[in-house]
């Protein structure tokens, strides 16, 4: 029996030294067989056995979604992601890795791997610590609010405090300042020896603090950890972005950084959603440009353009006409670059350039959805503005923007693009060009006496109003309001901001000049002004007749 029990015992031995032998030819028959397949379909093969794969790399990828797509990262550099799937052709595949090379702004490859190799690699994240899960954002709650309510309270007690604190409570009370102060971006600059937290306040850029350069690694990281960056890329622009909760809201904030000398530029954009019942009287439109606008926005067809400098209010102007028209028996569709803000009940619609899907051709596409209105969110080239006329021509009311100065330059514009006047002419309703100035604060404004020259200035942009304008203003009888500055409006003088507009709609005589050619924004703007358009001068100094605005304000925006 011992003998027995001996011989069995070594012939079981055998058996499974045999059994490794043949698992290890078998493995190596699958590898061989996945490189033979790689090289058939044109595919890059890798054999992840033995092959060490870091933390970093690994985690690029959740294992959630690592497991679900079939697919990890192995390696990863600044220009480069190389991943790996034992389908690499399958579409979910292609799609992970085109996102994670624009989120990376880096190069994806995806390798051919084998059945074994996966399982081998999908074991790596059992090792990986819990901590590589990222915040996806600033959580702002009304504690913290009251928290740095004293601190917040105005611009120099906040240029004290945030030199005193942690990076981490650094960015929340930064954060928490820019939302109690209505600031639409928030800038941090690197320079020799200061870094430069800077607000733009209604437009206007101003300090908030200096702090010494020897915290900028420890804010660059913190702020590119919460947007998403990558934080060892330093000599290359890079885009991200993060939410702000406030009470059970989330407040979108674009973050945008390049590379500068000493460091880099930060710029931070806050969109905030428009307020939801904007009117046209609330952007300042009023009077006879008021009911003419009105009047268009209710056509079937034809196309309405705003035109002015980035932020001078254009894509609110466009939303609140949107929300105008969102009723039910509208389809509304919207082609952005980016899309800045949810719209309920409005199909909207972001270009990407990486896949062709230009203005052009996303406009093309949507017209075969059938919707009534449709907005485009910039129109820079012939392709984009013969199509929208063409479907203003045929049923749909378009809205877009143009880059001009004027309302009236926006026809030489079109027209340089190459537009035919025989189908521009026709398509066009209105042209509204707008810029955005400071209100005065209700609080601490004052009366205030012009100067000569810039009197003489008033009244002369203010006699060259017709009475086909609606408006009539005593010269000799002109007074006006500038600003002081209190604890309401932080010391500014100024708060919050309006539009001051110049509207023109269509007529026979200016369709007559857009067909004869040959034609200046002067010749356009002299005839609308005849048929009653007011300058976006005229309507600042209007409004600071009114105590609205300053007349210095004016001359700022509209020279």
């Amino acid at each position: 029996m011992d003998g027995a029990s001996k011989i069995t015992l070594a012939s079981g031995a055998a058996e499974e030294k045999l059994a490794e032998k043949l698992g290890a030819l078998g493995k190596a028959g699958a590898e061989q067989a996945t490189m033979n397949k790689a090289l058939a379909l044109g595919v890059p093969y890798i054999d992840l056995r033995k092959f060490p794969i870091v933390p970093e790399s690994l985690a690029l990828i959740p294992e959630e979604q690592a497991a679900a797509v079939q697919v990890i990262c192995f390696y990863s550099t600044p220009e480069e992601l190389r991943l790996a799937a034992p389908d690499p052709q399958n579409e979910k595949v292609q799609d992970l890795a085109y996102q994670l090379g624009e989120r990376h702004k880096a190069k994806s490859i995806v390798y051919l791997i084998s059945a074994e190799s996966f399982e081998k690699a999908m074991k790596l994240y059992a090792a990986l610590p819990k901590t590589l899960e990222l915040p996806k954002g600033v959580e702002l709650t009304e504690e913290d609010l009251k928290r740095y309510e004293g601190v917040i309270a105005d611009i120099p007690t906040l240029q004290k405090t945030v030199q005193e604190v942690s990076t981490t409570e650094f960015f929340a009370m930064i954060v928490a300042a820019a939302l109690k102060l209505r600031a639409s971006d928030i800038h941090i600059e690197a320079e020799e020896k200061d870094i430069i937290v800077r607000f733009r306040l209604d437009g206007i850029l101003n300090e908030i603090s200096r702090l010494p350069h020897e915290r900028w690694k420890q804010i660059i990281s913190r702020l590119k950890l919460i947007s998403g960056l990558k934080i060892n890329v330093t000599d290359r622009p890079q885009d991200g972005r993060f939410g702000i909760t406030q009470k059970g809201v989330t407040i979108d904030v674009r973050v945008s950084t390049l590379p500068t000398v000493y460091g880099e530029s930060v710029v931070m954009r806050i969109l905030k959603p428009p307020a939801e019942n904007v009117t046209f009287d609330d952007l300042g439109i009023r009077g006879k440009a008021y009911q003419e606008l009105l009047a268009q926005t209710q056509k079937a067809n034809g196309m309405i353009i705003t035109t002015g400098p980035t932020g001078s209010g254009k894509t609110t102007t466009l939303y609140t006409i949107l929300k105008m028209l969102n009723k039910p028996g509208v389809k509304i569709i919207t082609i952005e670059d980016p899309v800045e803000y949810k719209l309920a009940g409005v199909n909207q619609s972001q270009i990407d350039h990486t896949k062709d899907f230009t203005f052009a051709a996303a406009l093309r596409s949507i017209l075969r959805q059938d919707p009534n209105v449709v907005m485009v969110g910039e129109i820079r080239d012939l392709e984009t503005a013969e199509t929208a006329i063409q479907a203003s021509l045929t049923g749909h009311l378009m809205l877009s923007t143009i880059h001009t100065n004027s309302a009236a330059g926006a026809i030489p514009r079109f027209m340089s693009m190459g537009v035919k006047p025989f189908l521009l002419a026709p398509a066009l309703n209105a042209i509204v060009g707008q810029r955005l100035v400071r209100k005065l604060c209700e609080v601490c404004k004052k009366p205030t006496e012009l100067d000569a020259d810039k009197l003489d200035r008033v009244k002369k942009e203010l006699s060259a109003l017709t009475p086909e304008s609606g408006y009539t203003v005593d010269l000799n009888a002109l007074n006006f309001f500038g600003p002081v500055g209190c604890n309401e409006c932080n010391g500014l003088g100024y708060r919050g901001r309006v539009g001051i507009y110049e509207i023109f709609t269509m007529s026979p005589e200016i369709e007559k000049m857009i067909l004869g050619g040959g034609i200046s924004e002067y010749d356009i703007q002299a005839q609308a002004m005849k048929q009653g358009m007011i300058t976006m001068a005229q309507d600042g100094l209007l409004k600071a007749l009114d105590g609205v605005t300053s007349v210095d304000e004016v001359f700022r925006v509209a020279d």
